[in-house]
C-alpha cells in the first residue's frame, strides 16, 4: 500500500507540474522570438511642420543594414492625409535607436492616426524577405496619437 501511495503522488505531481512546465517553456520560446520594436515616442512642431520621434529596437537576431517603412497620416477625423517613406538607417542586433524625421507642411495637433502601412526595406545579411513586418511590434507613447500596422 505505501508503495501505491508514493507512486500516485507522484504521478499527481507531475501532473500538476505539466501546466506549469508548459508555461514556463512558452514563455522562454516568446522570448527568445524575434521582433522589431518601433515606438512612436512622439511629435512636436518643428520649423515648418512636424517631427516624429521614433525609438526602434532590433530584435530580428541579425543587423539591419537599411530599414525603411512606409507610413500613412491620418487626420482626427480618420482620412489620410499623407503617405512618406521613412528611412532608419541601418539598426544593430540588440540595440535600441532614436530616429527623428521633420514633416514638412504637417501640423502636429492634426495627427490622429500612424500607420506603419509596410516595409520599403528590409535589408541585411540573414534577414528574410518580410521580416521587418512580420515581426514589426509597434507601440506609441505620444498622447491622443493612434500607431500601429
Amino acid at each position: 500500500m505505501p508503495k501505491t501511495t508514493a507512486i500516485a503522488r507522484m504521478l499527481a505531481a507531475s501532473i500538476t507540474m505539466s501546466p506549469l512546465a508548459g508555461a514556463t517553456a512558452f514563455a522562454q520560446e516568446a522570448a527568445a522570438q524575434p521582433s522589431l520594436t518601433l515606438e512612436l515616442n512622439g511629435l512636436e512642431p518643428s520649423l515648418g511642420g512636424c517631427r516624429l520621434t521614433f525609438l526602434v529596437r532590433n530584435g530580428l537576431g541579425a543587423a539591419l543594414e537599411k530599414a525603411a517603412f512606409e507610413i500613412a497620416l491620418f487626420d482626427r477625423a480618420g482620412l489620410v492625409q499623407r503617405l512618406t517613406a521613412l528611412d532608419f538607417k541601418d539598426l544593430p542586433d540588440g540595440k535600441t535607436k532614436v530616429r527623428q524625421f521633420d514633416l514638412a507642411e504637417t501640423d502636429c495637433a492634426a495627427v490622429g492616426r500612424v500607420l506603419v502601412n509596410g516595409a520599403v526595406a528590409c535589408e541585411g545579411e540573414g534577414v528574410e524577405a518580410g521580416a521587418c513586418i512580420r515581426h514589426l511590434d509597434a507601440t506609441t507613447k505620444a498622447a491622443d496619437v493612434a500607431f500601429g500596422s
